[in-house]
């Protein structure tokens, strides 16, 4: 591996990006790779929680009720509850060490060295990437279920939306982040409204009426799948919480991370827990666990069954279209970030992370969004790619757990101005769970498990051959790495 300075090369010749004349070399390449810092408060900061997670309410979650009844969806949604609790507790001591736009990335860098910041970038990256190619498809679902203005889903709606909110985000992070705490709120409000209107027909034991699978181990009509439904149904548990943990990312534009991120994490995840029970109870008690199991729209079948449309329903389908655009908006803003951060390190090419004049990651914006256009014109299997999104979530989980763990070890006395309650223990447990999610993944969706096995192999051959030995010295990541390497060496001495 070679670190190499911030012009991007060893020998000391201009790079070919345009230097600034007669500026220092680090200083002009971090110049045209800088974030607009300040840009968000804590109150943003916990919207963007909210937001990457709130479509996962709306859809997604119900096919879990396929895999493992209500009683192994829930006991499945409890433990990837607690998982995300620990790993966010987790994030929060990492985040204020090192709260730069890495995320991820950054705190493996440290702990796990180059590999393990590439692995778990690159895991970020599939997730963040898929997500919103899939989310796209969505609704355009939504659109055309609606009649809105005559379309029908497909590549132009698709096309409208990559446009339309890449440009908001190339118009300014604050002025982004603004519009999608407004619309989130809109769609917190309709989840509130829907539970208020369901629990009026809730019924006890519409809760477990799927029928009993009686060859499966452990079955009853709580678990009509058994006790492996449980495992299989890991993944839809995770849709009431997955995207929470790209919070850090915003960590360079954010006012005082330090103290914020902690908060922001902590609060925007409680938020989605109250969201995920009363939705989950709501919607299955009103209707039935076998009548929602499949639907696309699971919140307005509860409503409405095979009737007529309501005004509730329509509000909520309505409001539906609002949560999957804030969960789109926020999840690109997510993956440019992550890209950003390991392409002004070395780890991808490097003119990937300038940045215009209004501070936004304008390649990070715009290819990625042309990505998950094509992905999503070219497939149209929003289930297929958010599964193998899933697939990469979980390795990043695991590796992030476990720089927490390694960090605690091998640096005990690093400054930490928030530190995670039980320590490792808690890290421990977020890692445990994220590698069983991670196997849960082939029992869902084999095809879309080795999809992105595939892809992960590629990105680990570009970095073996060619990356790792042209990473950036100057790197915010880089140089924390560096610097503990250096009072490691020191200690020795």
């Amino acid at each position: 591996m070679t670190l190499e300075d911030t012009t991007g090369s060893t020998s000391g010749k201009t790079p070919g990006d345009g230097k600034t004349p007669g500026a220092p070399p680090e200083d002009d390449y971090l110049r045209r790779r800088a974030l607009r810092r300040g840009s968000a408060g804590w109150l943003l900061l916990t919207g963007l929680g909210v937001a990457y997670v709130v479509s996962g309410d709306f859809s997604g979650w119900n096919i879990g009720l396929s895999k493992g009844g209500f009683g192994g969806l829930a006991v499945a949604t409890v433990l990837m509850g607690a998982m995300y609790a620990c790993l966010v507790f987790a994030l929060a001591e990492l985040s204020a060490i090192l709260p730069t736009a890495g995320g991820g990335y950054g705190f493996a860098r440290r702990a796990l060295g180059t590999w393990g910041g590439f692995l778990t970038g690159t895991a970020i990256l599939i997730e963040y990437i898929l997500a919103p190619a899939a989310i796209s498809i969505f609704i355009g679902d939504y659109v055309e279920s609606l009649g809105l203005f005559g379309l029908e889903s497909g590549w132009p709606v698709y096309l409208v939306c990559f446009a339309l909110f890449i440009g908001i985000h190339l118009w300014g992070v604050g002025e982004a982040l603004r519009f999608s705490l407004v619309v989130t709120a809109i769609a917190v409000a309709a989840l509130v409204v829907f539970a208020l209107g369901a629990f009026t027909d809730f019924r006890v034991d519409g809760l477990n009426d799927i029928p009993v699978d009686g060859e499966a181990f452990g079955s009853n009509s709580w678990l009509p799948f058994g006790l492996l439904g449980i495992w299989a149904a890991f993944p839809f548990g995770m849709w009431f919480f997955l995207g929470v943990e790209g919070v850090p990312l915003a960590a360079e534009e954010a006012k005082d991370p330090v103290r914020s991120m902690p908060r922001a994490l902590a609060i925007s995840l409680g938020v989605l827990v109250l969201l995920a029970v009363m939705t989950f109870f709501a919607a299955t008690g009103a209707r039935g666990a076998a009548a929602i199991q499949e639907a696309g729209n699971p919140l307005v079948v509860a409503l409405q069954g095979d009737g007529e449309p309501t005004a509730l329903s329509r509000f909520v389908n309505y409001a539906g279209l609002a949560g999957l655009v804030a969960s789109f908006f926020s999840l690109i803003y997510a993956g440019s970030r992550q890209l950003f951060a390991l392409s002004r390190a070395g780890y991808l090419p490097r003119f990937l992370s300038l940045t215009s004049r209004r501070k936004s990651p304008y390649p990070g914006l715009l290819i990625p969004g042309a990505i998950g256009f094509a992905l999503a014109a070219g497939t149209g299997n929003g289930a297929r790619m958010l599964n193998i999104a899933v697939f990469g979530a979980t390795i990043s989980y695991a590796l992030m757990a476990l720089s927490h763990i390694v960090l605690r070890r091998r640096e005990p006395h690093l400054h930490r101005p928030y530190r995670t309650p039980g320590g490792t223990l808690t890290s421990s447990t977020a890692f445990v769970l994220a590698l069983s999610a991670l196997v849960a993944t082939f029992l869902v969706d084999r095809t879309a498990a080795f999809m992105a096995l595939g892809v992960y192999v590629i990105a680990l051959a570009y970095f073996a051959f060619y990356s790792r030995h042209h990473l950036v010295a100057k790197a915010p990541e880089e140089e924390f790495a560096a610097l503990a390497a250096a009072e490691a060496e020191l200690e020795r001495g």
